[in-house]
């Protein structure tokens, strides 16, 4: 290289960054423009512009695998600072290059000259650019510090860790994004007074949907309710699947998704039958009046003592609930584990199996529906029937 190659011309840049001189610029601008009396073939650049980008890339994947190891080393603020410069370096770097390489840094000059900010801006540029690094570290660190603390607890669900994750990145960049504004100068007054109108105008014609997304929250942090539950929100019964700010959703036991606005599910009332982990079920069952029901209550109880479908603590109990039409009604009270609608089905067709087969081997009658039918005056009635079905002297009709 001559005097005039890339590295004489970017000690002279240098010497100038360091003297305040202006004419660094023109002297960084003119070495990058010296790759490409380096690489001067076409073919090459575009070899030199791939393995530039290629070179970015494997920066981005070398720094997230080995970010685990410089945490552990350095800790989380400096390795997340070490990623950053490492990352930004590349990224100048590989600019460079494809700049470079292809001539294009006159051009780049010149965009950058007619950017509306003076030299007597860089501090403003400084701040602008520190305050974007320090919010992405600090939003890093609350990522950090939240997924430690509420990994911890069980009172709040993955999905909610993410949903406070989000909400702590939109209000940490705002405040950076207001905090720049302010660095720069721009009146905000405007700008709120809009987005309170925008916000008038948007509440009225979308209401519904807001009323779903403060509802999705109510819902998120009140927790009736998780993903996994078996619930039944206004007549529909199923298996909650999955729960976002707009809807909740739930596959049916017949294999259909079902999705409810917040709204409504916030409106309606919720039934949560696997919220303790364990849930009672009761079958009923009539006995004839003319059996002996503390023996069938006994028969009953036994009958339902040894199954393996139901719980043995809280005991299962057999009572006597009312009289019937035709029996007298007898309560099968039973509790099952980890509620679901198999269990619950495997459990009632086992019991009902149970109690029917111990009846029969006991006696206990099972009666069917039966009425008693009488009436008044039943002689005054056969009379006149019998009297009605005489036949008349002449054998016709009277």
């Amino acid at each position: 290289m001559t005097e005039t190659g890339v590295r004489p011309v970017l000690a002279r840049a240098a010497v100038g960054l360091q003297s305040g001189d202006g004419t660094w610029v023109s002297d960084l601008v003119e070495a990058v423009n010296g790759l490409a009396d380096v690489v001067e073939s076409p073919v090459l650049r575009v070899v030199a512009t791939v393995t530039a980008v290629a070179f970015l890339a494997a920066i981005g994947y070398v720094t997230n695998r080995v970010q685990g190891e410089l945490r552990d080393r350095f800790g989380n603020t400096v390795a997340d600072v070490l990623t950053l410069l490492l990352i930004g370096v590349a990224v100048f770097a590989s600019s460079s290059v494809v700049v470079g390489v292809w001539s294009s840094a006159d051009e780049v000059a010149t965009a950058m000259r007619n950017l509306p900010v003076t030299t007597s801006d860089a501090d403003k540029v400084l701040i602008s650019v520190v305050l974007v690094l320090l919010t992405h570290i600090l939003s890093r660190l609350v990522k950090r510090v939240l997924e430690d603390y509420l990994a911890t607890t069980e009172a709040f669900s993955d999905h909610q860790r993410r949903l406070t994750y989000r909400l702590s990145q939109v209000v940490l960049w705002t405040s950076a994004a207001i905090v720049a504004l302010g660095v720069w100068d721009v009146q905000l007054t405007g700008l709120l007074v809009g987005a309170g109108f925008a916000g008038i105008v948007v509440g009225m014609a979308a209401r519904q949907t807001l009323g779903a997304v403060l509802a999705g929250f109510v819902l998120m942090f009140s927790r009736p309710f998780e993903i996994g539950d078996w619930i039944e929100i206004g007549g529909v019964d199923g298996i909650v699947t999955d729960i976002s700010i707009f809807n909740t959703r739930i596959q049916t036991f017949d294999g259909e998704y079902v999705m409810i606005p917040n709204d409504v599910v916030s409106g309606q009332q919720i039934t949560n039958r696997s919220r303790k982990g364990r849930l009672r079920l009761e079958v009923e069952v009539g006995v004839d009046y003319d059996s002996d029901v503390d023996e069938a209550v006994e028969t009953a109880a036994a009958a339902i003592d040894d199954l393996d479908t139901i719980l043995t603590v809280p005991t299962p109990q057999v009572i006597v609930k009312r009289f019937g039409d035709s029996a007298v009604v007898l309560g099968v009270r039973f509790w099952i584990d980890n509620p679901s609608a198999r269990r619950k089905w495997r459990a009632r067709t086992a019991v009902v199996t149970a109690v029917k087969e111990a009846f029969d081997e006991a006696g206990v009658e099972i009666p069917f529906p039966q009425r008693t039918l009488a009436s008044r005056g039943d002689e005054r009635v056969a009379e006149s029937v019998t009297g009605a079905a005489e036949p008349a002297p002449d054998g016709g009709e009277e």
